[in-house]
């Protein structure tokens, strides 16, 4: 069997490629992808090999590089043992942007009743956020910033507001980004502004007091050293989304005067397996994600702006690299 794969040939340059795939050996499961989700900024950083040399991006991206990791799909075969799901189930999986995929049934997920192939390929996106949303340590009432309203930024805003937060403030530049904030995400002020001009506004919606949290989910690293002027004192600046030049990325004195906690989220940190000082593993966290959105709790479907089928990749791609701003949740239908 072969199956159409996504397939970044050079900077800027892809292929749709027709590539063999195996059999599922013991403990896989064959699935054939109904839909895959653009990580837009991963994926665009990795398509115009935006990154400096010597980074972990540089030690990536070799080529053929085959980009995608957010992915719902259809069992169609079982390898021996793989026994927890039946053929015709919908599942959520880690792959690239390919037709077939063959993944251990150990790193699947069950999609709930409810709950479409579409909405489902956000489920690798929805992990990473969440995993940076506990991070962050929120308490009940908490004022938050997110700076960044992209595809990410728009997951921390349902999870903030899902964590009791009394104030979110989205500030981002692109105007139609903010209005998907406050329309669908559940933001409760949109400043449209750099955010150092953000700054009085912010401090006027919290009463002079500051966010206890802010997040800078932009990937772009001009803007953490702003950042850092908006946590209260002692707050949070949780780093969300990863840059391909860090050393852009300049500490103020922020850090020290006002004691600030920076935190760091990576997609792989979570743990695979539960231990008593941490039980919320890759799939647990997986899980809640669907958990809220077949309870309604979340919104994704109305995130999505693009879908492209897998002909259209270059198409897809080029439009990302022309103006990212004008896209959320890009996918890949494969039906």
């Amino acid at each position: 069997m072969d199956s159409l794969t996504i397939t970044f040939t050079g900077k800027s340059q892809l292929e749709l490629r027709s590539l063999p795939v195996d059999e599922p050996g013991p403990g896989e499961v064959l699935v054939a992808t109904q839909s895959s989700l653009i990580s837009t900024g991963t994926e665009l950083i990795c398509y115009l090999r935006n990154f400096e040399e010597g980074t972990h991006w540089d030690m990536w991206v070799r080529y053929p590089f085959f980009p995608g990791y957010s992915n719902a799909g259809i069992v169609v075969a079982r390898g021996q043992g793989a026994d927890r799901f039946e053929e015709g189930q919908l599942v959520a999986y880690r792959a690239g942007h390919r037709q077939y995929a063959v993944v251990p049934e150990s790193t699947l997920l069950a999609v709930p009743p409810g709950v479409t192939a579409r909405e489902a390929s956000w489920i690798a996106l929805a992990k990473i956020v969440q995993n940076g949303v506990r991070r962050a340590e929120h308490v009940m009432g908490d004022d938050v910033a997110v700076v960044g309203q992209g595809i990410l930024g728009q997951l921390v805003v349902q999870y903030a507001r899902l964590m009791g937060a009394r104030n979110i403030i989205a500030i981002d530049l692109a105007a139609q980004r903010l209005e998907y904030s406050a329309e669908i995400s559940g933001a409760t002020h949109t400043l449209q502004m750099p955010v150092d001009e953000a700054l009085p506004k912010v401090a006027s919606l919290t009463s002079n007091a500051m966010p206890d949290v802010v997040y800078d989910v932009t990937g772009f690293p001009a803007v953490f050293a702003s950042a850092l002027k908006l946590p209260r004192k002692f707050g949070t600046l949780v780093l969300l989304g990863d840059t391909g030049t860090p050393s852009g990325q300049q500490l103020s004195s922020d850090v020290i005067i006002k004691g600030l906690k920076i935190v760091g989220a990576h997609d792989s940190h979570p743990p695979n397996e539960p231990s008593d000082w941490n039980h919320w593993t890759s799939q647990k966290i997986s899980a809640l994600f669907f958990t809220y959105l077949a309870r309604g709790q979340m919104n994704v479907k109305d995130l999505i702006t693009h879908t492209y089928k897998p002909r259209q990749a270059q198409e897809a791609y080029d439009m990302l690299a022309q103006d990212r701003t004008s896209a959320l949740g890009v996918v890949f239908d494969w039906t």
